[in-house]
């Protein structure tokens, strides 16, 4: 027995059944989810790679060429822009040694060469060039046949800007992975977004395992005591739980409160919003890796990549209703909402980072759920649990 399968199997001896089934009863998961390396290669199969999962955004390779790498738990992946504007994904890998293809996020003129020998793949993929493969000067030869070489290609769809991947090939199709959420929020997916530009992304490394990143921010329970000026006009009883198992879970405000500029001036609201979103907004975390929000007047998303047991890196990006909202005018409001923001996300680093360090504690047993404000939690718990426990070479967890 493999270390990884030696540690899901003690798991399985008890500490995993226990997060499944009413939350009245259910226990967290157990400390091993957080700081056990084998868990985490685990979940790099169990979680991500069977499942449909966040690598990237669209707005990074806006252009046709644009190339971007990406690396999930390791694994190299390279985002491009084809000539009919769409996005794909492949591994980052040229078919004859195993060279990585890009270093780093640029642009190319139709061809993605390898730096090593030169063999050169067209935008869909396809091998097209290979220098002196067949000795100097013979650029082909029978024994290399390139229409069988062309890039590995990842199945990979974008919803709301947000690449996906499913790493496996055996996940369900993407439409049914997002059709709940994107039947919750139509009046917002199924329209254009404009992202702020350079004044509204940022980052954060945290000290962290991923997982308490996603709970945390499923729940608005540490609200009056953690975010203490969000909570002076969103209180704890102005929010209400969303939970749909199997899916995303989290949290909606029935006080969302717009930011102004110093004039007086807002944001454009998307058009067409029926009246829940005038003082509303909704917060979920999609399985596995991404936390979003909207709101009248933008859309937010937060991008989980899990590094280690101990360490993520959140990626933020804020997008807008209308392309005026991204011009040099509006800056500065950009810059104030971005700036909220942050505070809001920084001020959850001291509780995802004692968090993480609490799961060292021998005697802590996964801990106990309040059965009316930890309902979303225990769902992100519960698909965790179900994952970890689908066969080795299953298709996933039922839910």
């Amino acid at each position: 027995m493999s270390a990884q399968s030696g540690s899901i199997q003690g798991m399985e001896g008890g500490a995993l059944e226990r997060v499944i089934g009413p939350v009245e009863t259910a226990r967290g998961l157990p400390n091993a989810a957080y700081i056990d390396p084998a868990v985490f290669a685990a979940e790099r199969e169990r979680l991500f790679a069977r499942n449909w999962a966040c690598i990237g955004f669209a707005k990074d390779i806006p252009q046709t060429g644009d190339l971007k790498p990406i690396e999930l738990f390791g694994r190299p992946m390279l985002m491009v822009r084809d000539a009919q504007g769409e996005v794909r994904v492949f591994e980052n890998v040229c078919r004859h040694r195993g060279m990585t293809l890009v270093g780093e996020a640029r642009h190319c003129n139709g061809l993605i060469r390898c730096p090593y020998h030169s063999w050169s793949y067209d935008l869909q993929g396809a091998l097209k060039a290979t220098p002196h493969v067949g000795g100097m000067g013979q650029n082909s030869h029978p024994g290399v046949k390139r229409e069988e070489l062309g890039l590995f290609a990842l199945r990979s769809r974008v919803w709301m800007d947000m690449v996906f991947v499913n790493l496996s090939g055996a996940a369900a199709p993407f439409e049914d992975y997002i059709r709940k959420l994107d039947r919750r929020w139509q009046e917002f997916s199924r329209k254009p977004l404009y992202h702020g530009g350079a004044d509204s992304s940022s980052s954060f490394d945290l000290r962290t395992n991923w997982k308490l990143a996603v709970e945390n921010y499923c729940e608005s329970y540490h609200l009056p005591w953690v975010h203490p000026d969000l909570n002076s006009y969103s209180r704890l009883d102005d929010h209400y739980n969303i939970v749909e198992p199997g899916a995303f879970s989290g949290q909606g405000s029935l006080v969302y409160n717009p930011q102004l500029g110093a004039h007086g001036e807002r944001f454009a609201p998307f058009g067409d919003l029926s009246k829940q979103w005038d003082t509303g907004a909704e917060y979920a975390s999609l399985f596995p890796n991404v936390l979003l929000g909207v709101h009248k007047d933008h859309f937010f998303a937060l991008m989980l990549e899990p590094v280690a047991p101990d360490r993520t890196i959140e990626h933020l990006e804020i997008y807008y209703a209308t392309p005026e909202m991204a011009a040099v005018d509006m800056a500065e409001m950009r810059a104030r909402n971005l700036a909220m923001w942050r505070k809001v996300f920084l001020e959850d680093v001291f509780v995802v980072e004692g968090m993480q360090r609490g799961r060292h504690a021998a005697g802590f047993d996964g801990g106990k759920f309040s059965p009316v404000m930890d309902v979303p939690t225990h769902c992100f718990h519960e698909w965790v649990a179900r994952q970890l426990l689908a066969p080795a070479d299953g298709r996933g967890a039922a839910l």
